[in-house]
């Protein structure tokens, strides 16, 4: 009987809910595992209560099942519960899943480059811009000088690749954010539409010098208040490039780059809270776990006792 309802359910998934392949797999693999862990606890499917549910989870963790696993083994079991206690021939007298939460899952550091590695591709010039073909080469010292202000920016200043997309050349009331050269400052509104105020460096400031040299080049359209344009002149919405390092790279890297340099090199959690704009500085806090990595390898490297063969 339980079998055939394990069955009936994913039919239901599969005709009525129309869920995804990748999904029905998931559950179907999730119901197997349910099937045999009170296969070995010798209970039926349909007298397994919250206990079981519990000591199964522990099961899968003691096996090895991560928790984001285990967290959607739980919900594929919860699911079946509920639909089984909608059918006619149901004999259960409440669902046993409900209330079981699964182990917490260790939040993921964030990936931040070596110092060497992000000055790198900061200063890094590309021939022409990768993502687009120049059709000349006015436009491919354009696009160059373009990406290069970008990676500047996002390792220089922190800022999120939406944040840095939403700059325009001034002030406006419609404005995202803005730069003020001469101020040395970037004004951006950041999520929650939260305005803050980043410092310009000086490389920084001269790649955007030279991208506003060459930016007539591309602003087809006069009107077009944003600082990055495409090749076609409007507001950039494509990601910046990898500019040639072996590191695997997204543009937020070079955020947290920028968050692990500053709090390696200063300590100071609440300024690099300010710069980046967390609202919490709970979410700040992830730094100090990438800066211990850092001082942990200094010590593996360099004290006497850290060598362990």
């Amino acid at each position: 009987m339980t079998a055939a309802a394990v069955e009936r359910y994913l039919q239901h998934l599969r005709v009525e809910r129309r869920v995804s392949a990748h999904t029905l797999s998931a559950y179907g693999d999730a119901l197997a595992r349910l099937e045999k862990l009170a296969a070995e606890a010798a209970v039926p499917l349909e007298r397994v209560q919250s206990a079981h549910v519990r000591r199964f989870a522990a099961q899968l963790h003691a096996g090895g099942l991560g928790a984001r696993s285990i967290a959607l083994a739980l919900s594929g079991w919860r699911g079946f519960y509920r639909w089984w206690a909608q059918q006619p021939d149901a004999r259960l007298a409440q669902n046993p899943v409900e209330g079981v939460r699964a182990p917490k899952a260790a939040r993921p550091l964030p990936k931040a480059l070596a110092v060497d590695e992000a000055v790198s591709l900061a200063g890094f010039e590309p021939g022409a811009g990768a993502a687009e073909a120049p059709a000349d080469a006015e436009e491919a010292a354009a696009l160059a000088a373009r990406d290069h202000a970008i990676a500047e920016f996002l390792y220089g200043c922190g800022l999120r690749l939406g944040e840095l997309l939403g700059l325009d050349l001034r002030a406006g009331a419609a404005s995202g954010g803005w730069i003020d050269a001469e101020d040395a400052t970037a004004h951006v509104f950041g999520k929650g539409s939260k305005r803050r105020s980043v410092p310009i460096g000086v490389p920084a400031l001269a790649a955007l010098a030279a991208w506003l040299a060459h930016r007539p080049a591309l602003a087809r359209a006069g009107d077009e208040p944003a600082v990055f344009i495409s090749r076609l002149g409007r507001r950039l919405r494509r990601q910046a490039d990898r500019a040639g390092i072996a590191t695997p790279v997204h543009p937020h890297m070079l955020r947290h780059s920028y968050a692990s340099h500053l709090l390696q090199s200063s300590g100071d959690l609440r300024g690099v809270q300010e710069l980046l704009g967390h609202a919490s500085i709970a979410t700040t806090q992830v730094y100090t776990r990438l800066d211990f990595q850092h001082l942990a390898k200094v010590y593996d490297a360099a004290h006497p006792r850290a060598k362990r063969k």
